[in-house]
C-alpha cells in the first residue's frame, strides 16, 4: 500500500522558547538602558575610572606647574628664562601628558563596552 502524498499539519502548543532569555542570564546594556541599580553602578565604575586618570592627570600638572612660581620668584631678572620655560619647557610635556589622558579613557572605555557587550 502506497502512503498518500498529503501534508500533515503540526499544531504547536507550547510557549515560543526562542523569545525568552535562560534563567539566571542578564544583559548589562539591558541594565543600562532601564536604569535599574546594576546599571547605575557598571556606569558609575566607568565614570570613577574616567576620573581616577583625570585626576592623575591634574595631579602631575600641579606638580609640573605648581613650583615654577617659586623657581621665577628666586631669579627676579631671567625673564627671557621664564617665557622660555613656559613656552617651550612644558610644551612637550603637556602634549605628552594629553595624549596619554586620551588613550587612557580610550581604553576606559574600550573596557567598559567590552564588559557590556560580551556577556
Amino acid at each position: 500500500m502506497p502512503q498518500d502524498p498529503v501534508e500533515r499539519r503540526v499544531v504547536v502548543t507550547g510557549p515560543p522558547r526562542r523569545g525568552r532569555p535562560a534563567s539566571g542570564y542578564y544583559r548589562p546594556r539591558t541594565e543600562i538602558d532601564e536604569q535599574t541599580t546594576l546599571g547605575h553602578t557598571y556606569v558609575r565604575s566607568l565614570m570613577r575610572t574616567q576620573l581616577r586618570a583625570a585626576l592623575a592627570v591634574f595631579a602631575f600638572l600641579g606638580l609640573l606647574i605648581g613650583p615654577l612660581p617659586l623657581l621665577f620668584a628666586a631669579m627676579p631678572d631671567a625673564h627671557r628664562l621664564e617665557w622660555g620655560v613656559l613656552g617651550f619647557g612644558l610644551y612637550v610635556p603637556m602634549v605628552l601628558l594629553a595624549r596619554w589622558y586620551v588613550r587612557r579613557a580610550e581604553r576606559n572605555e574600550r573596557d567598559f563596552v567590552r564588559l557590556v557587550e560580551d556577556r
